[in-house]
């Protein structure tokens, strides 16, 4: 039920935002439960005038090379859940694609079950 949306800077390797994709699904199916085969995500890489972003924030200093990491999901995850994901997520993308674990931005939008569409015009959770 997961909607990913990736945004990175140009500038990466070829197959780079794929890879980052490949990554948060492994960390969704590990720490928040998503089931096998629920992976749609949209990936897009933006000129560096596109991204408008703070040289810092909170204390996190950031770089041209930040990953924004949107997940739009059902609620009901706990905050100890959360916090797992997020830090599997920037081990993972430090470890596997070099990324700084200050660049990895994630931000959850949890919306209720009856909100998706998975094609046919249907709402496939929810009330029927």
């Amino acid at each position: 039920m997961p909607l990913v949306r990736i945004d990175i800077g140009r500038g990466h390797p070829a197959g780079f935002g794929r890879a980052v994709g490949d990554i948060v699904y492994r960390a969704m199916t590990a720490e928040i439960n998503v089931p096998a085969d629920d992976k749609f995500q949209i990936i897009s890489a933006h000129e560096a005038t596109e991204l408008n972003i703070p040289a810092s924030y909170l204390g996190i200093e950031y770089s041209p090379g930040i990953v924004f990491i949107q997940v739009t999901l059902n609620g009901g995850r706990t905050t100890e859940l959360k916090k797992k994901f997020y830090r599997r997520i920037a081990d993972d993308l430090h470890a596997e694609l070099q990324v700084r674990r200050e660049d990895v931005f994630i931000s959850l939008v949890e919306v209720d079950k009856e909100n998706w569409s998975f094609g046919n015009g249907e709402m496939q959770y929810g009330p029927k």
